[in-house]
C-alpha cells in the first residue's frame, strides 16, 4: 500500500522542495513513516499522516460544556449561519461539525467524509460508525472560512451522563482533533462558570497541546464588574489544578454575539480582548506552516521513544517457553523500562508516554511480533531533525516573508478593523482623526505659556530646554526619546510652539494609558508644516 515507505531517505536541499508542506510531506513519507510502521506508532498514538494533513488549511478546534456560546461564537466570526447549527440554551450541538469552504453550501455526512481523499478526516474511521454518524462537514462560500476551518464539538455534560450517552470515546475523538489543528478555544459561560468531571478530563486529554490552547470566558456581559473580577479569578484558580503548569494561560474576556451588551460596563476591555483575540486567529495562516513544522517535530520524537520502548521489550522477551508470563512482568515494570531508555540514550522524561495508557495498549499486543532495534530508521529520523528540518526553518520564513498580509479576512474580522467602530478609533494617537482642526490646538494656548518661560530663541527652544519640561511627567527617557522623534517634525533638532505642543499632546496620550504611534499620522502633524517633502 504505501510504495513509498521503504525508500531510504536521502538529504535534501531546501531548493528541492517548492513549499514547505512539500518539504514535510517527503520528509515523513520517506524518513519518519517507516520508523513509525516498524514500531506500531499508528497503533499506540496516533494514525499515519495523509498528503490532505499536509495541505489542508488552519483549522480551529472549539471546545466546551454546553451552552456556553459555542456555536454562536463561529456565527459572530462568520457574521453568517451554517448548515447544521442548531443554537438554545440546553444541549442543541450533538455532533462535531467540521465547518469549511465550498462552492455550494450543504451538508456532507462523516461516513461520505472519512472516504474523501482530499479531506484530513480519513483516520477518523478508526471511531466507528457510532461517532461518524454524529460527524458531518458544514459547507458554505464565506470569506473566513477561504482561510481557516472549525470544528465545533458536543457540549460537554456531566461525566455519566456523557458516557452513556455517547456510543464513542468522545475524549479520544477530541485529542485526535487536538494533534491536528492550530487552535484549541476553551469557552466558559461567566454566568454559570463550573467545570465538570468530563471536561477537565478532556482538558487533560489535551495536556500535550497547551501551546494550541486558548481560553474564552464568554458572556462576561451578563455580570458586573465585580462579579466579573471574582469569576475570573475563580476560573484561573480552576484551571490551575487542572492544566497545572507554571504559565498561567492566556483567557480572553467578552461577549461573542452580535446583540446589544446586558452591562455594557466593560465595553472598552471586552473590545480590546476580541481584538486581542481576532489578532491571534488571523495570524493563523501565516503560521500554519510552522505550526505543521513544530507537531512534525514532536511527533519524531514520541516516534523515537516507541521505538527505544518497543524494541526493549523484544529484547527482554524469551524465544520459546513463559512468553505470557514474561510479558505481564514487563508490562507490570514499565516504569523501570522508562527509566533505563531515559538514561541510556539521554531522552527527556516529557518525551515518553503515559505509562497507563501504554500499559493499557501493551497488554493487548503480541510481543513476539515486536521489532528489534534498527539503526538506520533511527539515523534517518536523527538526520531528518539535525539537518533537514533545520533547512525547511529557513523556507517557513522564506514563504512567512512572501505573504506577510496572510491573515483571516471577512466576517467579523472586518467590521472590528476599520471605520470608526474599529478598535481604538478616536482614542489616545488617534483622537481627532476626522476633525478639521487640529485636534492640539484645543490645548495650545496653556502649551504656549509654559513654551515662552523657557526663553525661546527666534521661536524655537533647544532639546536641553525642552528636556527640563518633559522629564516632569516622569515617563521613562525610552519614552521621552520618541516624543522628541515624533515631536520635531522638520528634524532640525529644536521644537518651535507647535512642536512643543505636539510633544505635551503625545505626553498626554501616553500618561492616559495608550500607546505612542510608531509614525506621526497625518492628523497630527502641526498646520504649518503639513504639505512639506
Amino acid at each position: 500500500m504505501f510504495s513509498w515507505a521503504n525508500k531510504e531517505g536521502k538529504k535534501k536541499d531546501p531548493e528541492l522542495f517548492q513549499t514547505v508542506s512539500d518539504g514535510l510531506r517527503r520528509l515523513y513519507r520517506t524518513k519518519l513513516f517507516p520508523l513509525e510502521d516498524a514500531y506500531r506508532f499508528h497503533d499506540f498514538h496516533s494514525p499515519a499522516l495523509e498528503d490532505a494533513d499536509f495541505d489542508n488549511k488552519p483549522m480551529v478546534l472549539l471546545v466546551g460544556q454546553y451552552s456556553t456560546g459555542k456555536t454562536t461564537f463561529i456565527r459572530h466570526l462568520m457574521e453568517q449561519d451554517f448548515p447544521g447549527m442548531r443554537i438554545g440554551p440546553e444541549p442543541t450541538t450533538d455532533s462535531f461539525i467540521a465547518v469549511m469552504h465550498g462552492d455550494q453550501e450543504g451538508l456532507v455526512p462523516g461516513n461520505a467524509l472519512v472516504v474523501d481523499p482530499k479531506k484530513p478526516f480519513r483516520k477518523l474511521n478508526a471511531f466507528g460508525n457510532a461517532f461518524l454518524n454524529r460527524f458531518v462537514c458544514a459547507q458554505m462560500p464565506n470569506p473566513v472560512l477561504e482561510s481557516i476551518s472549525i470544528i465545533d464539538t458536543p457540549g460537554i455534560l456531566s461525566g455519566e451522563k456523557q458516557r452513556i450517552s455517547r456510543g464513542y470515546d468522545f475524549a479520544a475523538v477530541l485529542e485526535w482533533f487536538a494533534e491536528r489543528v492550530d487552535r484549541i478555544i476553551l469557552l466558559f459561560d461567566a454566568h454559570k462558570l463550573d467545570i465538570s468531571d468530563e471536561f477537565s478530563e478532556v482538558i487533560r486529554a489535551l495536556k500535550n497541546h497547551e501551546d494550541k490552547m486558548r481560553v474564552v470566558l464568554n458572556k462576561a456581559d451578563q455580570i458586573g464588574t465585580q462579579q466579573l473580577m471574582r469569576v475570573y479569578g475563580a476560573l484561573m484558580w480552576s484551571l490551575g489544578k487542572i492544566i497545572n503548569t507554571p504559565e498561567v494561560v492566556r483567557v480572553y474576556i467578552g461577549s461573542f454575539w452580535a446583540q446589544p451588551l446586558l452591562v455594557p460596563d466593560n465595553r472598552k476591555l471586552f473590545e480590546a480582548e476580541e481584538q486581542d483575540l481576532f489578532r491571534d486567529i488571523q495570524s493563523l495562516p501565516r503560521n500554519a506552516a510552522l505550526r505543521k513544522l513544530n507537531d512534525l517535530i514532536k511527533r519524531a520524537r514520541l516516534a523515537k521513544v516507541q521505538a527505544y520502548i518497543i524494541s526493549s521489550l523484544k529484547k527482554e522477551m524469551p524465544n520459546m517457553f513463559g512468553k505470557e508470563n514474561k510479558k505481564k512482568e514487563l508490562i507490570a515494570n514499565l516504569g523501570e523500562i522508562y527509566l533505563k531508555i531515559e538514561k541510556e540514550h539521554q531522552i527527556s522524561p516529557g518525551d515518553f508516554p503515559k505509562i497507563a495508557k501504554m500499559q493499557e495498549i501493551l497488554a493487548g499486543q503480541d510481543f513476539s511480533k515486536f521489532q528489534s532495534m534498527k539503526p538506520k530508521l533511527l539515523e534517518a529520523v536523527e538526520d531528518m531533525l539535525a539537518n533537514d528540518i533545520a533547512k525547511l526553518m529557513t523556507l517557513v520564513r522564506q514563504e512567512e516573508a512572501a505573504m506577510p498580509s496572510s491573515t483571516v479576512q471577512g466576517g467579523a474580522f472586518e467590521g472590528s478593523m476599520n471605520g470608526p467602530f474599529g478598535h481604538g478609533y478616536g482614542e489616545g494617537a488617534s483622537e481627532g482623526i476626522d476633525e478639521l482642526e487640529w485636534v492640539v490646538g484645543r490645548d495650545k494656548p496653556s502649551y504656549d505659556e509654559i513654551f515662552y518661560t523657557l526663553s525661546p530663541v527666534n521661536g524655537k527652544v533647544s532639546g536641553a530646554s525642552a528636556k527640563k519640561e518633559m522629564v516632569k511627567s516622569k515617563l521613562p527617557n525610552t519614552v521621552l526619546g520618541k516624543i522628541w522623534k515624533l515631536a520635531d517634525v522638520d528634524k532640525d533638532g529644536f521644537l518651535d510652539d507647535e512642536e512643543f505642543a505636539l510633544a505635551n499632546h503625545l505626553i498626554k496620550v501616553k500618561l492616559q494609558g495608550h500607546e505612542l504611534p510608531a509614525e506621526l499620522p497625518d492628523h497630527l502633524i502641526p498646520p504649518s508644516k503639513r504639505g512639506r517633502e
